[in-house]
């Protein structure tokens, strides 16, 4: 398995983490619970910025590991 396709599995697993977080604060009444969700999906939306960042980092440095 390729750098660049490792990558791209760490990034769709943020993301979906994220999208369930922000599920689960939709979801939620209890309102500490809510804001925890927020700020968990708030984390991990940050966490998959930079994580793109590094993959478009990689791809120029090593253009073998872009993603078709």
């Amino acid at each position: 398995m390729t750098v660049g396709t490792q990558m791209q599995q760490a990034i769709a697993g943020v993301q979906s983490a994220a999208a369930t977080m922000k599920t689960f604060a939709l979801q939620t009444e209890d309102k500490q619970a809510k804001q925890e969700f927020q700020q968990l999906a708030q984390t991990l939306d940050d966490t998959l910025q930079r994580l793109q960042q590094r993959q478009q980092y990689i791809e120029q440095q090593e253009p073998q590991y872009k993603q078709q």
